[in-house]
């Protein structure tokens, strides 16, 4: 699936990252709250002589952050390779990125940093657009702190949907990506991954040869998922966003090459697990590549613009449970939940943003009128305006208005006076399911085994 990834936002505090480098490097910045063993931060200690050791405070700040110690996956389990830092790497996810854990004390001979100490998981998501990957590790209940991302726009699914195969400077692409998570994996500690490819390995005629060629020159397993486990994850990635007093919810995910749509009953008995309220639930065999390519992308008329949306209204006409939320959607507490580099977009125009910022855009309401103003102005755009905005450019000028038009024919179905912006998804989701399982959380909140 397709998430917002071109401009990164700076972490939140505490929070480590990567900083955009070279294919191959990487550093992690030394984060704001780091502090010395003495729980002191930002004043330098003095020695006898009153001089400020500031060259060992700042290897101090290092150790506490520390990359861990390169472990080979060889004899894990599928654990996918460990790669190079993009503007990912900076759009660390905010409202699951918490302040660091507290540094333990450092006993004489000891240097394990409390990142060390922590199980370390990881998600990647090979989409139709997309290649992501997420490692982190737990903090306190429910919540974890991403130590390391990656995301490239490969394109894998161009050329799809009038062929039927993946294309191969296309599958070259995407190979080149997968070998930086390659190395990115191999260089940690992985205590559970789950790797996943979505709706253009699923379709394609050889997207199975294409996986077989994955694990030979990037070694990694990925595994094709189907759309119902796409939908759940999806939704189990925002469960943070959906409020206690939501009565219902239409999460809809519009992806590269397919869109999936869940529909969430919460005016019952509430389950800490948000994926256990999904009433219904429809995957449309259609995403901003795949409409794009069959209806054009850098010229597009109104007259276009409403046959897309058609196409789309069509599909969701015959989804049997449309309906499900119907005693639900007159109601206060019945809100759209969207999460894809669509509404991602949509929300950095309207903030008029002169840089994409996941902060200001993660979580952020938006009520009808603003997104019926943010749709039109899209409309009205040429392709060169397109690319000159910041929170577009030009690698998704091509794509943003199909991915419009899938969020109109969904609006139209689901009316709603309130949309919220999530840039979260599926890397969130199975990062919150393999933490849950291996019971990270069970016994004192802090993320501990």
């Amino acid at each position: 699936m397709e998430d917002r990834d071109t401009g990164a936002g700076a972490p939140e505090v505490g929070a480590s990252s990567a900083s955009p480098g070279p294919v191959g490097s990487w550093r992690q910045s030394r984060p704001t709250e780091s502090r010395s063993a003495d729980g002191q931060a930002g004043n330098a200690t003095h020695n006898q002589k009153g001089k400020p050791k500031k060259r060992r405070k700042r290897r101090r700040g290092r150790k506490v952050f520390a990359r861990d110690e390169a472990h080979p996956i060889g004899n894990r389990s599928p654990v996918p390779g460990n790669a190079s830092s993009t503007a990912e790497a900076a759009k660390l996810p905010n409202s699951v990125v918490l302040p660091a854990v507290a540094p333990a004390r450092h006993e004489p001979g000891a240097h394990r940093s409390p990142l060390q100490e922590l199980p370390v998981f990881a998600a990647l998501d090979l989409g139709t657009n997309n290649c992501r990957l997420l490692v982190a590790v737990p903090t306190r209940h429910g919540q974890f702190r991403v130590i390391d991302a990656f995301s490239r726009i490969v394109r894998l699914g161009e050329g799809l949907t009038a062929n039927g195969r993946l294309g191969q400077p296309a599958m070259d692409r995407a190979v080149e990506a997968l070998k930086i998570c390659g190395d990115k994996l191999r260089n940690r500690k992985i205590r559970k991954a789950r790797l996943i490819a979505t709706e253009a390995c699923r379709s394609a005629e050889n997207g199975v040869e294409f996986l077989d060629r994955v694990e030979r020159e990037a070694g990694l397993k990925l595994e094709i998922i189907d759309r119902q486990t796409e939908a759940r994850l999806a939704v189990s990635g925002c469960g943070s966003l959906v409020e206690r007093d939501t009565q219902g919810v239409v999460l809809f995910d519009i992806g590269g090459g397919s869109s999936e749509i869940a529909l969430i009953d919460l005016s019952g008995r509430r389950s800490p697990r948000l994926a256990h309220h999904i009433v219904s639930w429809t995957s449309l065999p259609v995403g901003v590549v795949s409409l794009a390519e069959r209806f054009g992308g850098r010229t597009v008329t109104r007259e276009i613009f409403a046959a897309m949306v058609d196409d789309v209204a069509n599909r969701l006409a015959s989804f049997d449970g449309r309906d499900r939320l119907s005693h639900l959607k007159a109601s206060p507490n019945f809100h759209l939940l969207g999460t894809s580099g669509t509404v991602t977009t949509l929300a950095g125009v309207h903030l008029d943003l002169e840089r994409y910022d996941r902060r200001r855009v993660d979580g952020l309401w938006m009520d009808r009128d603003s997104v019926d103003r943010m749709v039109e102005k899209l409309v009205g755009w040429d392709f060169q305006q397109r690319c000159a905005n910041p929170c577009i450019g030009a690698d998704r000028a091509d794509l943003v208005l199909a991915g419009c038009a899938i969020l109109e024919a969904i609006r139209a179905v689901w009316p709603s006076d309130r949309l919220r912006v999530a840039d979260r998804g599926l890397r969130e989701g199975i990062l919150s399911e393999l933490m849950a399982d291996d019971g990270v959380w069970r016994n004192d909140g802090r993320g501990t085994a």
